[in-house]
């Protein structure tokens, strides 16, 4: 009774985050403390819409869609604490199951997404059209979306203090996935569909891209085959390279309008007296904003939205392109010639009062940040309480509805991935150099109050996560896959930094042209109707797994011996 009790009030809030959350299909993407910032008015601005009309709650949440209601949420008893026979505490995993192409046979697989950073929800299309579904189809097999703990309703703990996430972890999280692989069941199904029984296709884009590679590597008994799709299998404390593929793949005179308008900012608040510097912001809508540093890290927020890029136009984002050509809308009195012009011709100048000049570009890009970013900030709030970073307590609230500090937290103990500024000054840049790593780790140690059982480390632990494999994890049944501009493949396999690979049918190792993050991840239930290159990659992909299961039987067999032998 006090489960379904808790589990009614967890649904009723997680309703309410999922409404909150952006667009983007994960979180493994929040840019500093201003990405938080952001978050947290989105948040408030859901919230309050909501309370004005309840009936959004179901509207916008989906929970009257086809597939929310043909794939119900089942549960899953798992202990909080994997490696501790003194916790006693457990908690409910969820999950979904696809069994609309099941048939029984020896080597019939079950396809497992893992949910990484985000509501398990959300991965609920790619049940339904996308990879899971198109595998599950194509192998006879049965589909699952696995939410990851502490995200969506998968909640173990009352709060989200430092104590109570310190079970949020790579191995904890592993440890799950392990024991939901030798225990599943379904009911109506009396086939044994648990691991290591019936071979188990592991997949994960993004941040659970590098966690289906790392299940191949754990857990080789139970994982027969794994799909590590955009896996971040690198773990880095700084990440500056995110943003350099975004500058080389971005449309040429846009990313030399971003270059020269940092380059020009940067030097104007390294040189300038305050009212100049001011009169910068200002452009901006962020002329109250006290420390420089927040400013360089808010008017980074526009390039977030690269990643949001996606071949289906009714999941990608065409935000970044639209920022692009805004940078270079004529207006007043230029002309698009004068849009031809360098950056920083006289007749490409606006003076503004006191004396400051500069590219119109600037302006554009001034008007886009404040009508898109700044615009979220309350007037009674007031800028400096909406996007300054320095007040610590304004990240130390710990319920349960600051789901942002769960993806933080993982940042801050064991993955990094702090953008900074190319170390190199004189680098071509599209962000400030100001977004130091001093700068964007604060936020850990505001965040995150030393508890009576858990601190955090001055610097995450990337050991953990680079002590599986880092760029040379490999095995065989392992697939990389990832996208040719995506900004997280600097922290691939893929990565310039990686040793080339040989891409075979027991190591498939391919990289989608012009694809962004996890683009295979996606899908149509008309293949023949997705653009050549995801037709091409769902096909090398049906291809690869239905080879891999051809092996099963014979791959059981000697694994039986083996233990048989061994004993």
């Amino acid at each position: 009774m006090i489960f379904n009790v808790y589990l009614s009030f967890l649904t009723t809030l997680v309703l309410l985050l999922q409404v909150a959350a952006t667009s983007r299909s994960d979180l493994i993407r929040v840019l500093g403390p201003q990405g938080v910032n952001l978050y947290k008015l989105e948040a408030r601005a859901a919230r309050q819409k909501i309370a004005k009309d309840p009936g959004l709650l179901v509207q916008e949440t989906g929970t009257s869609s086809p597939t929310s209601s043909e794939f119900r949420p089942q549960w899953f008893k798992q202990p909080l604490d994997h490696f501790s026979t003194s916790n006693k505490h457990t908690f409910h995993q969820r999950y979904w199951v696809n069994t609309r192409h099941y048939k029984p046979s020896k080597n019939a697989p079950v396809i497992v997404l893992d949910g990484g950073e985000t509501s398990g929800e959300e991965r609920l299309p790619f049940l339904d059209t996308g990879i899971v579904e198109i595998l599950a189809r194509a192998t006879g097999g049965v589909g699952v979306v696995l939410e990851h703990r502490y995200y969506g309703q998968s909640i173990p703990v009352s709060n989200l203090s430092t104590d109570s996430l310190r079970w949020l972890n790579n191995a904890q999280s592993a440890a799950d996935s392990a024991n939901f692989m030798r225990n599943f069941k379904i009911d109506g199904i009396d086939e044994d569909l648990r691991a290591p029984h019936t071979p188990w296709i592991y997949y994960g884009g993004s941040y659970a891209g590098a966690r289906a590679a790392h299940m191949r590597v754990l857990y080789p008994d139970l994982v027969y085959g794994a799909i590590s799709s955009s896996g971040v299998t690198h773990a880095a404390l700084q990440n500056w390279q995110y943003m350099e593929v975004i500058r080389t793949a971005a449309d040429a005179k846009c990313s030399s309008s971003l270059v020269n308008s940092i380059r020009e900012i940067d030097t104007i608040l390294a040189h300038s007296p305050n009212f100049i510097k001011r009169q910068l912001k200002g452009l901006f809508g962020l002329e109250n904003l006290q420390n420089d540093d927040d400013f360089a890290s808010m008017i980074e927020s526009p390039l977030e939205a690269w990643q949001a890029k996606c071949w289906d136009p009714l999941v990608g984002s065409d935000r970044f392109d639209e920022f692009c050509d805004a940078l270079s809308k004529p207006f007043g009195r230029f002309s698009s010639e004068v849009n031809e012009r360098p950056f920083g011709h006289e007749d490409r100048m606006v003076r503004l009062q006191g004396g400051l000049a500069v590219d119109f570009s600037i302006v554009r890009y001034g008007r886009w940040v404040k009508e898109h970013y700044v615009s979220k900030c309350p007037d009674e709030f007031g800028i400096e309480a909406c996007f300054g970073t320095h007040n610590d307590e304004k990240y130390q609230t710990i319920g349960l509805d600051e789901d942002w500090r769960l993806w933080l937290f993982q940042v801050c103990t064991e993955w990094g991935y702090f953008t900074t500024a190319p170390p190199d000054q004189k680098h071509p840049r599209i962000v400030s150099n100001l977004l130091s790593l001093a700068y964007e780790t604060k936020i850990c140690k505001q965040a995150f109050l030393p508890g009576e059982h858990f601190r955090i480390p001055n610097l995450p632990n990337i050991t953990i996560v680079n002590e599986l494999g880092d760029f040379d994890i490999a095995a065989d049944r392992l697939a990389i896959i990832d996208g040719e501009v995506d900004p997280w493949r600097p922290v691939t396999p893929h990565s310039d930094d990686a040793e080339h690979r040989e891409d075979t049918i027991l190591r498939p190792f391919k990289l989608i042209p012009r694809g962004v993050h996890h683009y295979d991840e996606y899908g149509l239930r008309n293949l023949l109707q997705e653009p050549p290159e995801i037709r091409k990659i769902h096909g090398e992909m049906i291809t690869f797994v239905t080879e891999w299961l051809k092996g099963w039987e014979e791959y059981k067999k000697n694994s039986t011996n083996t233990k048989v032998e061994g004993l």
